[in-house]
């Protein structure tokens, strides 16, 4: 082969030697990142994935969404400000066995799922399991199984023991604003007079009062009500009108953290702890 043709066939390997290396840099690629790029994209994604479960640790913080109005399970003295209740001393037992503190985060049942997903990393305090809650967040295993039933004066248990009987023009069926509590009682009451009252801790005292005839509520609700109020009888609680779940609210997707959660309490419906914090308010009543 004549040595011009040999010089410029080894012009032409050089070229096309120098496109492809070109071709397969990073950082001369049209379709891909640049390092630093893919690097914050990395590092955005380990953040959105981190846990509660890491960020409680870290902080030694865990921030408890509870309305502190709903008895037997949290409440708040407007005097004392001190809190009590079954979920409290839960929340206590929880925050203990991370090697945490408890930060109060105070929410309504009606603002309880957004304060939830800004604010908290549980919720707590009563909370049933619903599928309209389910859409925005996950739950715990289930810490109750119990359903809506009425309480009224015990002179007046017959007279409103059936949904039938409540579902009565005249009949004024209390229940505080927003919840599961009212939600039953526009589905079930279309007949009864509903009487919304704004405060949970002095609903049942309307009943009392003879301003209200009966409210509809948790079973578990109707127990301590009856055991604190001797004039109002829990209707069949161990019987109630439907089926319903009482569990803690958690972040949605948050796999780690649910488990944690799940195993704490699995152990301590096992030892003893879920057995002393409801004995004060449930007495000898065991609800399932």
């Amino acid at each position: 082969m004549p040595r011009h043709s040999l010089l410029a066939g080894a012009a032409l390997l050089l070229a096309l030697t120098s496109c492809s290396s070109q071709s397969d840099s990073p950082s001369s690629s049209s379709s891909g990142d640049h390092p630093s790029t893919t690097h914050a994209k990395t590092a955005a994604a380990d953040s959105a994935s981190a846990s509660h479960l890491d960020r409680v640790s870290s902080t030694k913080k865990l921030r408890v969404c509870t309305t502190g109005d709903y008895r037997p399970f949290t409440y708040v003295d407007p005097k004392t400000h001190k809190r009590s209740g079954i979920d409290v001393t839960m929340a206590q037992n929880l925050a203990t066995s991370l090697g945490a503190r408890i930060q109060w985060v105070p929410t309504t049942w009606k603002n309880l799922m957004p304060d939830f997903l800004a604010k908290c990393d549980i919720a707590m305090g009563g909370v049933s399991i619903s599928t309209e809650r389910a859409q925005q967040a996950g739950f715990t295993d289930p810490v109750l199984t119990e359903g809506k039933t009425p309480i009224t004066l015990c002179s007046n248990v017959s007279k409103y023991d059936t949904v039938a009987e409540i579902n009565r023009a005249g009949v004024r069926a209390i229940t505080p604003e927003g919840g599961t509590n009212e939600d039953f009682a526009r589905q079930h009451y279309p007949r009864a007079k509903i009487v919304v009252w704004g405060d949970n801790n002095t609903i049942f005292d309307q009943i009392v009062a003879g301003k209200a005839d009966v409210m509809t509520t948790d079973a578990s609700e109707t127990v301590w009500v009856a055991k604190t109020h001797p004039k109002l009888c829990a209707v069949h609680p161990k019987k109630p009108f439907n089926f319903s779940q009482k569990a803690y609210l958690l972040p949605r997707g948050d796999g780690a953290w649910q488990e944690y959660v799940n195993t704490w309490l699995n152990i301590a419906k096992h030892d003893g702890t879920w057995a002393a914090a409801t004995e004060p308010w449930f007495g000898a009543t065991h609800l399932g």
